[in-house]
């Protein structure tokens, strides 16, 4: 029996148990999926949705993720792969990685800090945080506890003041670049917030109040928290940004369809810094934009919460590089799980990708040390994926290192 015990004690190590239950949660959380099990344990389930749901039957938001699956790599073998450098530039700035936090509205709505956990945990990531038009921290708070690069995103709305009023804000507080979506003319149609009777700002209702008490940690958070309203979204017309309801139906209504080419110059005109348009879902369009001289694009369909039947991004990617890779920079944000999803892009022609749902997933998680554990993942990821296909640097991501399997792409 001793011999026995000898033995099981060489070959056997007991876990230390974590006292902490967040770091005991991320412990366990190996990718994206994970994180999102986790967020839908604790969050309600109408702000799980909101996060989680997608526009109609939620076929685009599916077909972006399985893009990523449909493309393989071609790996190459005994290729000193000892030293990897996985920096490259966006917009003529260094960047850690070739990731991006996408714009998010209502973040407080998933854990209390927010935007400002968000943009903490991208500045000790080295990587640029967007924050939306529809943000619950102000343009100010950001730039406050973000010493890292900024973007601000930008909806296009019918009272042009207010927008301009918002991009000097941006620009007074170092901004780096502004985002303009050009996908929203008007809402898609979101069946699971219909469904949930879930409006932003959230309306309160006896099935409310019984699922808050079923994710009792989450609402006691929230009601400790200060009141969310649309942080950003604040003038003489909409008061002073207290009553969200009151902001919430002033934003609705400020949606404008007449968005057309010819406004870009309008943008240029009280902005010197570097724009880049989000939601670009053809080829045509992107030629467009290279011809108005924007520096960047978004291959993007909202996350599949506009248009439900819209492309895949990935899938555009190597069709708009071929058209004007030579002259704009291009970015691809929808199904982005894995660094290994960001070396396919890459290697099709993209600059960079943009996470969105996989930050709110974190941020549901485990907070802002959720945040830094996914973009931890995506790092070593990303690494990991380049060492295994034989490469050392971004440079080397091209496209003759990946392929569509037969009959998927399309």
């Amino acid at each position: 029996m001793a011999s026995i015990v000898r033995t099981l004690r060489s070959v056997i190590r007991f876990r230390g148990f974590q006292m902490d239950a967040v770091d005991r949660a991320l412990s366990r959380a190996a990718n994206v999926d994970d994180l999102r099990r986790i967020a839908r344990r604790r969050l309600p389930r109408g702000v799980f949705d909101y996060i989680d749901g997608a526009a109609e039957d939620e076929v685009t938001m599916a077909r972006n993720a399985a893009a990523f699956r449909n493309l393989e790599f071609r790996p190459r073998v005994l290729r000193n792969v000892a030293e990897i450098d996985t920096s490259t530039t966006l917009l003529g700035k260094p960047l850690a990685l070739p990731l991006v936090l996408a714009p998010t509205g209502f973040t407080r709505m998933v854990e209390p800090q927010g935007e400002l956990a968000a943009a903490r945990s991208a500045a000790r990531a080295d990587l640029p945080f967007t924050l939306s038009t529809m943000g619950t921290r102000s343009i100010e708070e950001v730039a406050a506890v973000c010493s890292g690069s900024k973007w601000f995103q930008v909806y296009v709305w019918r009272d042009r003041g207010l927008v301009k009023d918002m991009i000097q804000r941006a620009a007074a507080a170092d901004y780096e670049a502004i985002v303009i979506t050009v996908d929203t003319a008007v809402l898609g149609n979101r069946e699971r917030d219909v469904r949930r009777g879930f409006s932003l700002p959230p309306k309160i209702g006896l099935d409310t109040i019984i699922d808050g008490l079923l994710h009792f940690g989450w609402t006691w958070s929230f009601m400790r928290a200060e009141p969310i309203a649309f942080a950003n979204v604040i003038n003489d017309s909409t008061e002073d940004g207290s009553d969200p309801v009151s902001l919430a139906e002033y934003v609705n209504s400020q949606f404008d369809a007449s968005l057309s080419w010819d406004d870009i110059e309008w943008f240029r005109s009280v902005w010197n810094g570097p724009i880049v348009l989000k939601g670009v879902q053809t080829v045509e369009d992107a030629r467009l934009a290279a011809d108005a001289g924007v520096q960047a694009v978004v291959l993007s369909n909202h996350g599949g919460r506009q248009l439900d039947g819209a492309p895949p991004p990935l899938e555009l990617v190597a069709p708009v590089a071929d058209a004007v890779g030579d002259r704009i920079e291009i970015l691809c944000d929808g199904g982005v799980r894995r660094g290994s999803d960001i070396v396919k892009a890459v290697a099709l022609g993209a600059r960079a990708c943009m996470v969105g749902r996989a930050f709110l997933y974190a941020l549901g998680a485990g907070g802002e040390r959720g945040v830094d554990h996914v973009l931890t993942q995506f790092r070593e990821g990303f690494r990991r994926t380049m060492a295994l296909t034989g490469t050392t640097n971004v440079a080397e991501l091209t496209p003759d290192m990946v392929r569509w399997r037969q009959g998927t792409q399309g």
